[in-house]
């Protein structure tokens, strides 16, 4: 349960999106220049975070990317989960792992779960627009 290359660049990107969310459609070229990010790269990560409803694109001359949603309004939970594959604790919590024979039993299954909710709620209390922020001498925890 590590944070990816591609989770914390799709943390970047997103981040990247709101200082320059006035600009409208911001290509994927200056991003990655900006963020000294393979372009081709961030195309794999970019297609994740359109299919998953956070930014939208457009081609063409003016083509390029934008936040969906207010910066206020998307976390790093929002971006973290549809980048990682697998976030949990322990491979009995992950989505289609069989059904473990021990779970009526076991005595660390609750620990586990309570883990994997602390995880959620911690980056769900960082916001894309704390985060940008940042970079102007706030602080990224938004309460």
């Amino acid at each position: 349960m590590i944070v990816s290359t591609k989770g914390r660049y799709a943390l970047r990107v997103m981040i990247d999106l709101a200082q320059h969310i006035e600009d409208g459609y911001v290509p994927l070229k200056e991003v990655a220049e900006r963020q000294g990010i393979s372009e081709k790269y961030l195309e794999a990560i970019i297609k994740l975070l359109v299919e998953n409803g956070l930014v939208s694109g457009i081609r063409g001359k003016n083509g390029g990317y934008k936040l969906l949603r207010e910066p206020s309004d998307i976390t790093a939970w929002d971006v973290i989960s549809v980048t990682e594959s697998d976030f949990n604790a322990v491979a009995c919590l992950s989505p289609g792992a069989p059904v473990c024979d021990r779970a009526r039993i076991c005595a660390t299954l609750p620990m586990w779960m309570d883990f994997n909710e602390e995880l959620k709620s911690f980056f769900g209390r960082y916001t894309i627009e704390g985060l940008a922020g940042t970079a102007s001498g706030e602080t990224a925890l938004q309460k």
